[in-house]
């Protein structure tokens, strides 16, 4: 498209001279004959033709010139120039006045969406300046796709296709372009189930069904482009009121809304099949659309009616600075309705849209990860000022100890001069290192807010409004609600509620199963409402806030409540507590058993709900987020659900433990209370300890059992943390608790599959790795030693058993740091290496009982190392196992070639087969 000043002059050039038409056309629509200024007009057009042509926007320039040409037929005098013919070429203005706007990275996807209305907009040019048809038939967009065809087919004269969309995905164009307008679709349609006339919605709807339809021609989607033609003519007929829409009818637009968002998520290569197997639907949709169209047709006419002798908008990019002639000119110019504006012209959202990038979730997690680390490495600099401080400190008793010597008597005549030398270089040093630590700590306080506003930056960019994540649901209780005879109104609150992406993709299934519930068991049937003196529509309130640094959902009906009796009933009658406990239990207490698997208060089960999942769901996806959801109700008033959770979860704010001289993390979301045990206070009973906690029995349980570490040696009292799931609480006992701290989430490397009872990882100030732990995985954990027996008392051996060594190479932290502790837990002593030459270096200082390797690494690679390490004439002993995240056989059948005893892929780590490998070599850690 050539350089970017060329394109800059194409703007200037394109914005100065719509203006010098616009200004002209006017004129013309009141002296038609004008000479002068049909010669601007068309010195105008000539000039964004050329500008066009320069920057390869061939679609511009073909409207350009088709214009040119057009009023130059009318300076030949051989077509008179109407007023309905100019409005046609001051619509054309308005497209060329909002391509000069369009930034580079936005023209490839704003071409794509309006290609459909230059071809519209050129066709009626030539139909009405160069082929001489009805002189007096007035242009309207609208209505610009059934005007009397030509001779020849309006899509024939589609301009070549241009350049810059050529080299995009079209076809991933579209289907954006359909999930985004099939958004509008739903909500304007269940607007307009309520407000039948609302012109607003209308004009809405018209529009993303006419922009669907571009998008379907530009990548040869006949089925499409028909169907959203279909759509489009009964908006434009609800518009002129030839038709009202019934419930029965949006039920037709909503099949097409689902066909074409089918269609667009349909793989290319299945589209020839799936377009024949759904050939009937499309049918069937386009029977029924043209059956409402048979009422629309004689009434297309007052549509151009009503736009007739209408004027065009003046361009947004139009001067304030022209002459008092200009002004009255622009006065004439009256605001009209958006009829005339090019399609998305006159939407925030649309300018909105066109300024989104699209990334991948993938790209912008390492983004996340970049921007916490480069946090960490800031404040790194601070320990590092501190010792610059610690150095000035010394030299200054330096100079106190050098100023004590010269008052000193014995000092010589012969020594003095070289000790007030001494003294000077001392003085010098100290003032240039005073100026080097006050430029150090300016630099520090630059970097910490550079580093902090960076990752703040890169965190909002994780966040979404919460609409984006809801969008579906007002469709969604629609259909349900008249699926089951009822009236259901559901009220969103809190749209612009920034929400994290991967939090809002969380809460779409626990939320659609609440609205099911509520929709389906909470509210009344009409005349049941009725009947309760509540009217007979009833209301869900969707609503999401930020409270106390956390995320707040909120999912409310004004439905029949849940009566707390039922629940005790039912929770004795599974013997899910004993009757007289059931009794004494409060109605918060029962709530809770809402959310156990399985657990339904439904006497039938049907197609909606009724087997008692949907909520439990609910609370797993809480807890996994490390958030809580809880209900309430009131019979007769409604039931109510509120979920708190986290804001983001790139951070964390967690509790620092010490296990066996390790720190690990626990989300503190998921801790119940930390308590510091005397060791008086724990009994043992049955082989187990538990302690006595709100005048309940807490189960104690080491954690360094949980996690196979070796224990160390008992002291008089013990840090407990508490954690519980559901029914489960149990106390975990720690070595020391650290205290709290903020950590930035870094997932695990998708190739170690699921390390047991670790959910992350994360980096601390001093760069070190810490392993955040996944509470329900430690429950789980926890129940699995239980019923094994597993689970007793025990004391650190104090005897001294020679630990086996292992060396540990490989580029990644975190495939090395989860190597690492699987072989400490099952008590082997590991060292690390962070490529193939440090292990070189490693093998060669150390005596190792065994090395495990990756292949690719820097400066060596794994093939190299084994080679070095088998031809060696004291290591070649050593065994060997290669861990690569490649399963191939080539590599396999190289790294064994090499002298490798085991080959295994980095898979492994979630079961027990490298632990195997380690055991067969050098025998279990006694």
């Amino acid at each position: 498209m050539g350089d970017y000043s060329m394109r800059d002059v194409f703007r200037r050039e394109t914005r100065t001279q719509v203006d010098v038409l616009k200004q002209s056309l006017v004129v013309l629509k009141q002296q038609p004959t004008h000479t002068s200024e049909l010669d601007a007009v068309i010195r105008a057009l000539h000039a964004i033709v050329g500008a066009a042509y320069l920057v390869e926007l061939d679609i511009v320039a073909h409207l350009a010139e088709t214009m040119k040409a057009g009023l130059i037929a009318a300076q030949n005098h051989e077509v008179q120039l109407t007023t309905a013919k100019l409005d046609s070429l001051l619509y054309a203005c308005n497209l060329l006045a909002e391509v000069s706007q369009i930034e580079d990275a936005e023209m490839t996807q704003w071409l794509f969406r309006h290609t459909e209305d230059f071809v519209r907009v050129q066709s009626a040019i030539e139909l009405n300046l160069l082929h001489r048809i009805d002189e007096n038939q007035p242009f309207s967009p609208v209505s610009a796709t059934i005007l009397p065809p030509p001779k020849t087919n309006p899509i024939d004269h589609q301009p070549a296709p241009n350049p810059i969309l050529s080299d995009a995905s079209l076809m991933e164009l579209f289907r954006q372009e359909v999930e985004e307008q099939a958004t509008r679709l739903n909500n304007g349609l269940i607007a307009i189930e309520t407000q039948p006339d609302s012109t607003q919605e209308l004009e809405a709807l018209m529009r993303s069904a006419h922009s669907i339809k571009g998008a379907a021609r530009i990548v040869g989607l006949d089925a499409a482009v028909e169907l959203a033609h279909g759509m489009e003519d009964c908006f434009v007929a609800a518009q002129t009121q030839a038709l009202t829409l019934t419930s029965d009818q949006i039920d037709v637009l909503f099949r097409g809304v689902d066909l074409l968002q089918t269609l667009s998520q349909t793989p290319e290569a299945q589209l020839p099949q799936w377009l024949e197997q759904h050939k009937a639907e499309f049918a069937s949709v386009q029977s029924a659309l043209n059956t409402t169209e048979v009422q629309s047709v004689p009434t297309v006419q007052p549509i151009a009616e009503t736009v007739h002798n209408t004027p065009i908008l003046e361009s947004p990019n139009r001067s304030d600075n022209n002459s008092d002639n200009n002004n009255a000119v622009r006065d004439s110019v009256q605001t009209t309705p958006n009829v005339l504006e090019p399609p998305g012209s006159d939407s925030d959202d649309n300018s909105v849209r066109d300024r989104v990038v699209r990334v991948s979730a993938e790209n912008l997690n390492r983004i996340v990860g970049l921007a916490g680390e480069s946090m960490i490495a800031a404040n790194w600099l601070q320990p590092f000022a501190d010792s610059l401080l610690q150095l000035k400190s010394r030299q200054s008793a330096l100079s106190k100890t050098l100023e004590a010597l010269q008052q000193k008597a014995l000092i010589s005549e012969v020594n003095e001069p070289l000790l007030d030398r001494s003294r000077r270089q001392e003085q010098d040093c100290r003032e240039l290192l005073n100026d080097r630590i006050g430029e150090l700590e300016e630099y520090i306080r630059r970097t910490d807010n550079l580093s902090d506003r960076l990752y703040r930056e890169v965190i909002r960019s994780q966040m979404r409004p919460f609409i984006d994540g809801v969008q579906g649901f007002p469709r969604m209780v629609r259909d349900l609600a008249r699926q089951l005879g009822k009236q259901v109104k559901l009220e969103i609150l809190g749209e612009a509620t920034v929400v994290d992406r991967d939090i809002l993709k969380e809460l779409e299934a626990p939320l659609t199963h609440i609205l099911r519930n509520a929709i389906d068991h909470g509210l009344e049937s009409p005349d049941d409402r009725i009947s309760a003196h509540k009217p007979p529509e009833g209301t869900i309130h969707l609503e999401a806030f930020h409270r106390g640094g956390m995320l707040a959902i909120t999912v409310s009906d004004d439905g029949k409540g849940i009566d707390p009796r039922q629940i005790r009933q039912q929770v004795i009658r599974r013997n899910l507590a004993p009757p007289d406990v059931a009794r004494r239990m409060s109605d918060a207490e029962l709530m809770e058993f809402l959310f156990l698997p399985g657990f339904s208060l439904s006497k039938q089960v049907t197609e909606l709900s009724g087997r008692g999942v949907g909520l439990d769901i609910a609370k797993t996806m809480a807890q996994e987020v490390g958030g809580t959801v809880r209900a309430i109700s009131h019979p007769k008033k409604g039931t109510s659900f509120h979920f708190q959770l986290p804001l983001t979860l790139s951070v964390v704010r967690t509790l620092l433990v010490e296990i066996s001289g390790e720190s690990y993390a626990f989300p503190l979301s998921r801790i119940d209370c930390i308590v510091e045990l005397d060791r008086t206070s724990i009994a043992v009973a049955e082989n187990r300890q538990y302690f006595t906690f709100n005048d309940k029995n807490v189960g104690l349980v080491s954690l360094a059992q949980v996690l196979n570490l070796p224990a160390l040696a008992p002291s008089n009292s013990r840090w407990v943390v508490l954690i519980s799931q559901q029914s489960s609480t149990y106390g975990l006992i720690v070595d020391r608790c650290l205290g709290e701290q903020e950590l930035v989430v870094r997932p695990l490397d998708a190739r170690l599959g699921k390390v047991q009872d670790v959910s992350a990882a994360a980096l601390m100030g001093d760069g070190s790795l810490v392993l955040i732990l996944d509470v329900s995985d430690l429950v789980r954990s926890i129940n699995t030693l239980l019923k094994a027996g597993q689970v007793t008392p025990r004391d650190p051996q104090t005897t001294n058993v020679q630990r086996k060594k292992i060396l540990v190479v490989d580029d990644s932290i975190t495939v090395r740091e989860v190597e690492r502790k699987l072989l400490e837990n099952r008590g082997y002593q590991v060292d690390v290496a962070v490529d193939g030459m440090e292990g070189w270096n490693a093998v060669r200082s150390h005596a190792y009982d065994l090395v495990i390797s990756d292949i690719d690494m820097p400066r060596m690679n794994g093939i190299e190392l084994i080679k070095q390490i088998k031809t060696h004439s004291r290591l070649r002993s050593t065994p060997v196992i290669v861990v690569s995240y490649r399963d191939r056989e080539d590599d396999r059948l190289q790294g064994l070639d090499a002298g490798a005893d085991y080959y295994l892929t980095k898979s492994s780590f979630h079961d027990d087969t490298l632990i195997q490998a380690v055991v067969d070599l050098i025998g279990q850690q006694s």
